[in-house]
């Protein structure tokens, strides 16, 4: 990829659960890909409203002005469009500045801050991470 100087070229990343987002952004003309994939054809509907929710946020002015590549792995297809919303919410806010970050926050925090949540993992004596086996006396 060839750049002017004065082009600005952001690289972010972000999170949910075990899936991890990686993002390219570049002022263009609105064209976004999900690992290769135009967002248009993201299926399912669920996951495509998810994903463009900060963009519907910002405004037609702004989600015309940027180009995303994303690459997302690892976690389930709600983890990824997660991290790829948290993606693409950090790059805005990146690249226009504190007024639209401020309308993001706004709306909501989860947009530009990653969900520290992780999965608690098992311990012995049980079946699961909080469960145990049980005791009878009788």
């Amino acid at each position: 990829m060839v750049c002017a100087m004065s082009e600005k070229v952001v690289v972010v990343s972000g999170k949910r659960k075990t899936a991890v987002a990686r993002a390219v952004a570049t002022k263009g003309t609105g064209k976004i890909y999900i690992n290769g994939t135009p967002i248009e054809i993201v299926k399912p509907e669920l996951v495509r409203m998810k994903v463009i929710e900060p963009l519907l946020v910002a405004g037609a002015e702004y989600a015309n002005a940027i180009d995303i590549d994303i690459k997302v792995e690892g976690g389930g297809v709600m983890g990824q469009a997660e991290a790829a919303r948290v993606v693409i919410a950090n790059s805005l806010a990146e690249i226009f500045g504190d007024s639209l970050k401020g309308k993001l926050m706004a709306y909501d925090r989860r947009m530009l801050v990653e969900d520290p949540r992780r999965t608690e993992p098992k311990k012995f004596g049980g079946y699961s991470a909080r469960r145990r086996k049980q005791k009878s006396y009788r």
